[in-house]
């Protein structure tokens, strides 16, 4: 009897029009699908599949959600068959370019009128992050934003913070006002007793320098936490 089988098709035996970079350089790029932009990053897939059959089973898993694919680890990503360290950190930093070009996309210098506002500014910075991170928003007199500096990076569930590196960079801006905030990966917004502590020795090191401590934000997934609505400050 004779045997039959079915050969997979690699991408160089596609029609042109349908390989994604050539289908990229006909017709743009938006007519290219999420699997298919993927595709093009990774070049190749593995001998079972094709990069754009990879790519669509990347998806796949995270529900066809970029946000979720964002928030996936090198080591989640080196997992599929197929993606290698250098596949890997080509996805991760397309989608940080992508993050990168929504926040450069927003106003420049914003003016921080209320809690929304500096959590406006703020949550793309905490987008994608399953660890903790202490950033200040740094005011002129007009409580626009001059900056925002990254203070101290921590683990799953907590973030050191030295008061000092805060003035420092508060001076090094010449900023008169000052808006703290970490995140809290595990969704929760109520702030533990470390968090009310630090936020009232940095205000009372503020008073000293003439420098005004306008709120601290909580932020997760599920929203923000001010301490100055909720009068902790």
């Amino acid at each position: 009897m004779q045997e039959t089988y079915t050969k997979r098709m690699r991408l160089k035996q596609w029609a042109e029009q349908d390989r994604p970079r050539e289908k990229l350089l006909l017709n743009g790029r938006r007519l290219l699908s999420d699997a298919e932009l993927i595709a093009i990053l990774i070049g190749s897939g593995s001998k079972e599949e094709t990069a754009v059959e990879l790519s669509k089973r990347i998806l796949s898993d995270v529900e066809n959600n970029l946000s979720d694919l964002a928030r996936l680890t090198l080591a989640d990503l080196c997992n599929y068959k197929g993606i290698g360290e250098a596949k890997a950190i080509a996805i991760i930093a397309a989608l940080e370019l992508g993050r990168r070009r929504k926040e450069n996309a927003s106003v420049l210098k914003p003016q921080i009128e209320s809690s929304e506002d500096a959590y406006q500014v703020l949550q793309s910075v905490y987008a994608d992050l399953s660890h903790e991170e202490f950033w200040i928003l740094l005011l002129n007199t007009n409580n626009r934003v001059i900056a925002k500096e990254l203070i101290s990076k921590g683990g799953s569930g907590v973030v050191a913070v030295d008061a000092k590196g805060v003035f420092q960079a508060v001076l090094q801006a010449k900023a008169t006002g000052l808006i703290l905030s970490h995140n809290h990966p595990s969704g929760s917004l109520r702030p533990s007793m470390a968090d009310k502590q630090l936020t009232k020795k940095i205000v009372e090191g503020g008073k000293l320098l003439d420098v005004r401590v306008l709120d601290h934000l909580i932020i997760s997934d599920e929203g923000y936490y001010s301490f100055l609505d909720h009068g902790d400050i």
